[in-house]
């Protein structure tokens, strides 16, 4: 069965308000073949978003010249959780008119200093008119509408605190939670707007599930596409480390050989659509939430 793609792209992103690099920073992890037709890993450690931007805009232009199909993760959510578009007031897709609205609101300068908790704060104020859903920021940037610590669970009237996803993936952050350990929400609204860009400069390469559908791909649903980008969670594998590797580079070599394996084999497709069992609905999988690949 032919493979899917040629090469296997995976970014464990950062919301640093600093530029940093090591643990905890972000870190692209390719997988592509050689001269010899081989696979070779390498990894790069960019200490901002604007200089991972660059990278992976100079990727994408050397699958381009290639011909070459990449498949592109990135370890922060795509969609938010049901209902987000509508109380935003914004149009259907609900995906696409917050990522918009995103590339608006998000100001993130080539330092790395950026208005994360300022964007979330005026969600917050548009969505419910308190410091909710999202939560976490350091003591000198809470506001009237965002708050350092959690202040209240989610009752059934409110937006869902996890996506379908998430609740499939087992262990998986809320995308409502912005800073400490596994702030997810941080690194999607910092994140979505460079996707986007990337999306737009390359107009051959495709969201999943959002352009592609929520459903097996075969060769023939990726004639023509250049890259198809995509949500990963590298926690849901247990890489073994190598010398001279930290925990974020042997996660994102572990993913990408992960789905080089299975595309080899041709098992790669199905993923793509719902897990045996999933009965997560479709249209708000494909239209808001979206899905982290493999969960």
């Amino acid at each position: 069965m032919a493979r899917l793609f040629d090469a296997y792209v995976m970014v464990d992103w950062s919301a640093a308000a600093k530029p940093a690099t090591g643990a905890d920073s972000i870190w692209i992890g390719v997988l592509k073949r050689n001269v010899r037709f081989q696979l070779n890993f390498s990894a790069t450690n960019p200490a901002t978003r604007a200089e991972a931007e660059l990278q992976l805009g100079a990727l994408l232009e050397d699958f381009a010249k290639r011909s070459e199909r990449a498949l592109i993760g990135f370890d922060f959510p795509l969609g938010f959780a049901r209902g987000t578009g509508a109380a935003l007031k914004l149009t259907a897709p609900a995906w696409d008119s917050l990522g918009k609205w995103l590339e608006r609101e998000i100001k993130d300068k080539p330092d790395n200093s950026n208005n994360r908790f300022q964007a979330a704060a005026k969600m917050n104020r548009l969505m419910t008119g308190e410091a909710f859903p999202f939560w976490g920021c350091p003591a000198r940037d809470e506001q009237t509408t965002l708050r350092a610590k959690r202040p209240r669970d989610h009752g059934s009237d409110d937006l869902p605190e996890m996506r379908f996803t998430d609740s499939a993936a087992k262990g998986a952050q809320s995308i409502w939670k912005l800073y400490y350990q596994g702030s997810v929400g941080g690194q999607a609204l910092t994140g979505i707007p460079v996707v986007r860009r990337l999306r737009q400069r390359f107009p051959t390469s495709r969201f999943w599930p959002f352009e592609t559908g929520w459903k097996t791909l075969a060769p023939a649903d990726v004639e023509g596409v250049g890259a198809v980008l995509c949500e990963i969670w590298p926690s849901m594998l247990k890489p073994q480390i190598a010398a001279g590797e930290i925990k974020d580079m042997a996660q994102v070599r572990a993913m990408a050989e992960h789905f080089a394996a299975l595309d080899e084999k041709g098992r790669l497709g199905p993923v793509f659509g719902p897990a045996k069992g999933q009965d997560a609905p479709q249209d708000v999988v494909e239209r808001e939430e979206g899905w982290i690949l493999g969960a």
